[in-house]
């Protein structure tokens, strides 16, 4: 059997995408916080005092992610687990004063970063490249249930 054309293997480019994003965001945003840490930052800025389970739906990562996600950052004292007012059971999250100057900081490294990484592309193929990969992940998050 002859060997396969990689560059029509969607897993493979995406692959490729992600080492190229990976080598770009230690280079130009932070070799300390990963991407997935800059997720959860960046969603509890914009909704403060989501619980682990709501954080996970949100940014599109895994439980046992997240909850690794916010180990690590609650270690780093850039967020905090606050026991919920309306049900004392659960816990909320929300960043500290240094998780919002981290984030704030990491916004502005991870716009310029974004440029750099879509900079081969005009404006309208960013939007359409951004656009068709949500919708490929959307569908394949929909499989995993």
């Amino acid at each position: 059997m002859a060997a396969v054309d990689l560059s029509t293997h969607p897993g493979h480019l995406a692959r490729r995408l992600q080492q190229a994003h990976s080598l770009l965001w230690g280079a130009m945003v932070s070799e300390e916080t990963t991407s997935p840490q800059f997720a959860v930052l960046n969603a509890l800025e914009e909704k403060p005092g989501m619980d682990q389970r709501t954080l996970s739906e949100h940014v599109h990562l895994d439980r046992s992610t997240v909850a690794d996600v916010v180990a690590r950052l609650a270690g780093r004292e850039l967020l905090e687990r606050v026991r919920d007012r309306r049900d004392g059971r659960r816990n909320v999250l929300r960043l500290t004063a240094e998780g919002r100057r981290v984030h704030r900081k990491l916004v502005t490294r991870t716009e310029r970063m974004n440029r750099v990484f879509l900079a081969p592309l005009d404006e309208d193929e960013r939007r359409t490249l951004l656009r068709l990969v949500a919708r490929v992940a959307g569908a394949a998050e929909e499989l995993r249930g």
